[in-house]
């Protein structure tokens, strides 16, 4: 089992920035793959970013694309997201999730089973 921790959560205004991460310990994977996902009250959890962690393959959401970057630490076992240019429409609960499993589609919440407890995220208008 591994425990992921998040971090780096906040309130900004339109067009701010913020930089989340996630710390992984416990049993870790060899390869494997890490994503943010976010859920916003009333709505579905959604893929945000993803990562293979051997090679550093991003993927993300085209909601995000050009405004968000995923990156990792491998010898510290960290995931993080630079998010900038935030909306309002990124505010929601921010979770990392780790697979051992090289998806090729990584952005679908039903594939993950190891969660952090999430970081709130909240854009002004």
């Amino acid at each position: 089992q591994v425990q992921l921790v998040e971090s780096g959560g906040g309130s900004v205004q339109t067009g701010g920035s913020l930089r989340l991460s996630c710390t992984a310990s416990g049993y870790t994977y060899s390869r494997w793959c890490m994503v943010w996902f976010r859920q916003a009250p009333g709505k579905e959890r959604e893929g945000v970013a993803a990562i293979y962690f051997d090679d550093g393959t991003p993927y993300y959401a085209d909601s995000v694309k050009g405004r968000f970057t995923i990156s990792r630490d491998s010898a510290a076992d960290t995931l993080n997201l630079q998010m900038t240019n935030l909306k309002p429409e990124d505010t929601a609960m921010y979770y990392c999730a780790a697979s051992p499993v090289r998806y090729v589609a990584p952005l679908n919440p039903k594939q993950y089973n190891n969660w952090g407890q999430g970081t709130q995220v909240t854009v002004s208008s």
